[in-house]
């Protein structure tokens, strides 16, 4: 091999390895941001992943009790309204940081008519920091599956398993209209349950096409709020998750029993 081409082969190998770091390292909300770059990147319409990014730093520093994050806090306020939803959903958790903020808790209480049901559920947790229990049907929304309903007519070209795993926005199925195709994506992460169409078929509009049940870390959050503001009511739903199942981890089951002896214990006291 000449030295032209051992040099080639060297910088084609060199920047195999370098592009995904490169990408890696502008995606990875865990690298550090200054004060001007969380600034720049809260405001930064055109990138919902910056926002993100400066949201996820914001909330480490809230949690630590950093009184300078008070700075960025009409950009939170400001960001409940954004069309993205990633972006409303990860305000609504950050907001939850500081419970001393009274716009943050006047804002979750309007995020509970969020049209996400992951923003809405977000919300209802980030309140129970509050003290507050609104949002108590909307956790009780995060441990039921997820119902994909067909946004439009069609035939069905492809679609996952049942059992998949899938993350929030990721594609599950195709639907084709004449030349026109419709992408249908998870609302939720977690795993396909089940499938009420297969391949091929045609569908209408509205028609539901699939089951998705929460992750277990959706799952997992949920059960904690309710330990604190669940009711009798909401004792079906978290039953679900003390089932000896493959599907449900023992971490899952353990906290769906202390949640349910916490509910039960708080109504024998009102009586």
């Amino acid at each position: 091999m000449s030295t032209r081409n051992r040099l080639l082969f060297f910088l084609v190998a060199w920047l195999i390895v370098l592009m995904p770091f490169l990408f890696w390292w502008s995606t990875w909300f865990g690298r550090h941001l200054s004060n001007q770059q969380l600034t720049e990147y809260l405001n930064d319409d055109k990138h919902p992943r910056h926002i993100q990014h400066a949201l996820v730093q914001l909330g480490e520093r809230m949690a630590g009790h950093d009184a300078a994050a008070a700075q960025w806090y009409p950009q939170l306020l400001r960001l409940a309204a954004h069309p993205v939803e990633e972006v409303r959903n990860t305000d609504a958790w950050v907001m939850g940081q500081d419970t001393s903020a009274a716009p943050f808790h006047e804002t979750l209480l309007k995020m509970l008519q969020d049209s996400s049901p992951m923003v809405r559920g977000n919300a209802a947790l980030s309140l129970v920091r509050f003290g507050d229990a609104a949002g108590r049907a909307q956790i009780v929304a995060l441990l039921q599956p997820a119902s994909v309903v067909a946004p439009a007519a069609g035939r069905v070209l492809d679609i996952d398993k049942v059992g998949t795993s899938v993350r929030q926005g990721g594609l599950i199925a195709k639907l084709q209209d004449g030349d026109r195709t419709t992408e249908i994506r998870a609302p939720i992460t977690g795993r396909i349950s089940a499938l009420l169409v297969a391949s091929g078929a045609s569908v209408a509009a509205g028609a539901q096409i699939a089951a998705i049940d929460p992750s277990s870390e959706q799952a997992w959050e949920a059960l904690r709020a309710l330990y604190l503001v669940g009711q009798p009511d909401d004792l079906a739903a978290i039953r679900i998750y003390e089932r000896n199942v493959p599907e449900i981890p023992d971490r899952l089951r353990q906290q769906a029993a202390l949640t349910e002896k916490s509910i039960l214990s708080r109504a024998t006291r009102v009586r």
